[in-house]
């Protein structure tokens, strides 16, 4: 059993920053890649940005330049670091493990972004 707790959302006014967070806890024996998803209200879930356990990252074109994921190996921790960030921004963001081939899911934390 994996669990994943995200932590930093809230609202933020547009070209603000915010710093989200992903725990992992539980029968973790080789995390392949963590990762952001996101989604909006209407909109199917997108990949924001993904990190290999090697530290290769990968981001959806729209967040380019403005957002960057991190990770600790040590505490099977997470981060996304969200600047300049827009309106279309707003979203649940979700945490992902890949172990295995298994995918695992937080919750989600909204991230909201005012004009």
């Amino acid at each position: 059993q994996v669990q994943l707790v995200e932590s930093g959302g809230g609202l933020v006014q547009a070209g603000g920053s915010l710093r989200l967070s992903c725990a992992a806890s539980g029968n973790i024996f080789r995390i392949n890649t963590m990762g952001w998803y996101r989604q909006a209200p209407g909109n199917q879930r997108e990949l924001v940005a993904i990190i290999t356990r090697g530290g290769s990252t990968n981001y959806v074109d729209s967040v380019k330049d403005r957002f960057t994921i991190s990770r600790d190996n040590a505490k099977n921790t997470v981060y996304l670091q969200m600047n300049s960030l827009k309106p279309e921004d707003t979203a649940i963001y979700y945490c992902n493990l890949n172990s295995w081939g298994v995918d695992y899911w937080g919750k989600g934390t909204l991230v909201t972004v005012s004009s």
